[in-house]
């Protein structure tokens, strides 16, 4: 059989395999998906899986596919791509915001281009946001535009006195103004996750229809739910144990500053950037700004003792600087520049540990709540002793074997999946709040999260303690809405 057909090429344009519809009577065209956290090893294993098949990479992290901080995101140097084609990876202007629907825009024709020729479009990526809004028919964001057609005005724009002209009028995009208008979704999300409430604001404005009275409708029923795939997605997910990963995640940390991560940073440094927007997001560069901040100052009050001369250009002054920086991580010191670096470097780590958690917990959200049938292959013994065997026997060959099954089978991969002990899917309730007492006033969001919660090891255990003193009345409760 050919790949070619195996995939369901159709002969359609972009236009018609954006179309939600057009499973209808024909194949959808087959993808796969290459996810899982950050460090477990998803880009060599595409790379790998490119010498049994004839894939072309369409890049699915939100920072690699901006230009620059090469070392620090991580991006597969062209040596060690191996000839394969690579899509979106480093092709976006570092200052912009490039936002899931973006993503979407942009993969899309792409997609389509690389099955034309005969070729299996796979999606490679830890972000998993970008990977649900590519796979599904439409984004919420879509059918709120939807809601604001033929509309010459908006509900609630005369309460508010605002208009829709958002460069005109300096709108506050911030928590307690959110909270203001829309007190159930300003619940859902943290108040620094300055993205999503610039989102919710700027959907509102546009419509005058509440995020939570959206997001709660029907269009959030269906969205990112594995039976209306715009796909045919085989899910390959690469795994391994998190303590094997937080010790990867460590020394691939160590193995960037060996590799240039700081002098990145410094060439991006901008005391007055904005870090919630475009590149300057990523894990690594906020971090080392104290550090940054200090050693600048420093090296300007003691410009002598540094090496820098009035005759010096800005060219020569910043690689003496960056000198001069980079001996820091090889001298032994207890100044403050050594401390603030420790300090950053230590933060990096964490919060990519922090990271590979929550990419974990999305992926089985995605699994349980709605309904994607994901393969896992598991990186586990590789990633702890380095053995080449143990990742073709372990990583590679069960893949190979999926995607193969997958070609063969244009249901393997669609086909809804069931939780264990019910015929029907978990009914989602992500907008219910829940605190935990026992565990220090954790807040938990959604039924599935707060079910979860309370079948861990912790929380178990600290019930069990407070049993022996107290009650249960005050440990745990229900959060009210507002």
């Amino acid at each position: 059989m050919l790949v070619g057909e195996a995939m369901g090429v159709h002969g359609g344009t972009g236009t018609q395999s954006a179309d939600p519809a057009m499973g209808l009577g024909r194949a959808k065209p087959k993808v796969v998906v290459i996810m899982g956290p950050t460090g477990s090893g998803k880009s060599r294993l595409a790379i790998d899986l490119a010498s049994h098949f004839p894939v072309e990479i369409i890049n699915a992290d939100s920072m690699q596919v901006y230009q620059g901080l090469d070392v620090l995101t991580n991006k597969l140097p062209p040596e060690d791509q191996n000839g394969v084609l690579h899509h979106l990876l480093g092709t976006v202007s570092p200052d912009v915001e490039f936002t899931a629907k973006d993503f979407r825009d942009s993969a899309i024709p792409v997609i389509d281009d690389i099955i034309s020729r005969g070729c299996l479009p796979m999606i490679v990526g830890g972000t998993n946001y970008y990977i649900q809004a590519l796979v599904s028919p439409f984004l919420l964001d879509d059918s709120a535009e939807n809601i604001g057609e033929g509309c010459s005005s908006y509900p609630g724009d005369e309460v508010l006195g605002i208009e829709l002209d958002e460069g005109r009028y300096r709108l506050k995009y911030d928590h307690n103004h959110l909270n203001e208008i829309d007190p159930v979704s300003a619940n859902r999300i943290h108040p620094n996750n300055h993205r999503k409430i610039k989102q919710y604001l700027s959907l509102y404005y546009r419509t005058g229809v509440l995020p939570s009275t959206l997001f709660q409708g029907k269009a959030a029923e269906n969205w990112g739910q594995a039976d209306s795939f715009r796909y045919d997605c085989c899910l390959i997910c690469v795994d391994a144990s998190v303590p094997q990963l937080d010790q990867h995640v460590d020394s691939r940390v160590d193995s960037m500053m060996a590799a240039g991560l700081l002098d990145e940073v410094y060439d991006i440094y901008n005391p007055s950037a904005n870090y919630t927007r475009g590149l300057r997001q990523a894990i690594g560069v906020r971090e080392f700004e104290e550090f940054l901040r200090y050693y600048l100052l420093k090296g300007r009050c003691d410009k002598d003792s540094d090496g820098i001369s009035p005759s010096n250009s800005m060219e020569d002054c910043n690689e003496i600087l960056k000198e001069n920086m980079r001996s820091i991580l090889n001298l032994p010191s207890d100044g403050q520049s050594s401390l603030l670096l420790k300090e950053a470097i230590d933060n990096v780590k964490l919060n990519t540990r922090r990271l590979v958690r929550r990419q974990r917990r999305q992926l089985k959200r995605l699994e349980t709540l709605f309904g994607w049938k994901i393969h896992y292959v598991d990186a586990t013994e590789y990633i702890s002793c380095k053995v080449e065997d143990s990742w073709t026997a372990q990583v590679v060959e069960p893949a190979v074997h999926i995607i193969k099954s997958f070609l063969e089978d244009s249901c393997l991969a669609t086909e809804k999946a069931t939780p264990h002990d019910s015929g029907q899917t978990i009914k989602r309730d992500l907008w219910t709040q829940y605190m935990c007492k026992a565990c220090g006033n954790k807040v938990l969001r959604g039924a599935h999260e707060w079910e979860q919660h309370n079948q861990g090891r912790t929380h178990r255990k600290r019930i069990s303690r407070l049993k022996k003193c107290e009650g249960l009345s005050l440990i745990q409760q229900k959060l009210p809405q507002k």
